[in-house]
């Protein structure tokens, strides 16, 4: 039986406390993550809410599952913006959005977030925000049907810096690739090999 860290979450034999370094922003994110994203062993949120201990993480995936969250958002006196690129949204950091403000991101693949955006119009009605990322994800142990795919965590911490653009989101990415090393290193030779010809 694995032992798990009490300080990260992770089992002990690949614990990232050392490089968690805990941020605090002016901006509020929140999950909206599918059910199947849970307990998935490659998700980055759980990263997130050790970079960011503020992010609230809502699982669900029909307006139901959203109700108590619709009436937050309507209560909370801010801007709430998604982050998903469509033909309608902003670019974010051409936005203006202010940093004391809510974004919420869908966790799932693309094919569970255009389902979740579906059952749930009241997301649609939300201003849209997209980034203006020309590199390549990090993410390189979860393989994704589009090129532009990034992590929960890397869209999150993008975004953050698109609407801050003064904010150092190096902590993130520093929890981000400790984990990422730790699941190659547990890979077979010629598994980690594969992954590495892939990326």
């Amino acid at each position: 039986m694995r032992v798990i860290c009490d300080g990260c979450g992770y089992p002990t034999t690949t614990c990232i406390c050392d490089s968690v370094s805990p941020m605090s922003i002016k901006t509020e994110v929140i999950v909206l993550q599918h059910p199947s994203e849970v307990e998935h062993a490659k998700n980055t949120v759980k990263l997130l809410c050790l970079t960011l201990p503020a992010t609230k993480v809502v699982v669900g995936e029909r307006a139901d599952d959203f109700a108590e969250l619709q009436v937050y958002l309507q209560e909370a006196g801010k801007p709430v913006y998604l982050v998903y690129p469509s033909e309608t949204s902003q670019s974010a950091a051409e936005s203006g959005a202010p940093e004391e403000c809510i974004i919420l991101l869908i966790d799932g693949t693309w094919r569970k977030a255009f389902k979740m955006l579906q059952l749930n119009p009241w997301l649609l009605d939300l201003p849209a925000l997209h980034i203006e990322f020309e590199g390549v994800s990090q993410y390189r142990i979860r393989k994704a049907k589009r090129s532009d795919s990034l992590s929960t965590l890397e869209a999150t911490a993008y975004m953050l810096q698109a609407i801050s653009p003064s904010l150092d989101i190096a902590p993130m990415f520093a929890a981000f690739d400790a984990m990422v090393q730790h699941k190659l290193d547990a890979m077979p030779a010629a598994v980690r090999a594969r992954y590495a010809q892939e990326n």
